[in-house]
């Protein structure tokens, strides 16, 4: 599953299945956290979650991709017209797996499970609450801790 493929059916509830403001809700859901996304316009459609923006970093730009594909109802997060530079350092995306805590993530790509912090950091507009992750969810994983 890459970056821009999401589980449907798991999420955090941002709108319903047939809500007609879907649209609106999820860029109201990126723009409450907004990672440096500039001119932001999503568009949802059929599970697919379109993004247009100018990102101020790489990061921003996978952050607002992993904020939209972790809503519930999303399978894929398309950013064609989501402009970014380019990612300067090695990033791993993660999907959560049930029985995962921060601490396990950390110890399984840092060899140290109190690096968890670093990955809440990362990660603090897709993950609210470094205790309440759930299997399913994607993350960032920096490589240079």
């Amino acid at each position: 599953m890459g970056l821009f493929d999401f589980a449907r059916n798991i999420g955090k509830k941002i709108f319903g299945s047939d809500d007609d403001d879907a649209s609106e809700k999820l860029q109201a859901h990126i723009e409450d956290d907004n990672p440096g996304i500039e001119g932001l316009k999503v568009v949802v459609e059929d599970g697919v979650a379109t993004i247009k923006g100018e990102a101020k970093s790489a990061s921003a730009y996978e952050k607002a991709v992993l904020m939209a594909g972790n809503a519930l109802g999303v399978e894929e997060v398309r950013a064609d017209d989501l402009v970014a530079p380019a990612q300067t350092i090695e990033v791993t995306y993660y999907e959560v797996a049930k029985g995962d805590s921060l601490w396990k993530i950390a110890e399984k790509f840092y060899g140290n499970g109190s690096k968890y912090t670093g990955i809440f950091e990362e990660n603090r507009e897709v993950i609210k609450d470094p205790d309440l992750i759930f299997p399913g969810q994607k993350i960032r994983i920096p490589m240079d801790q």
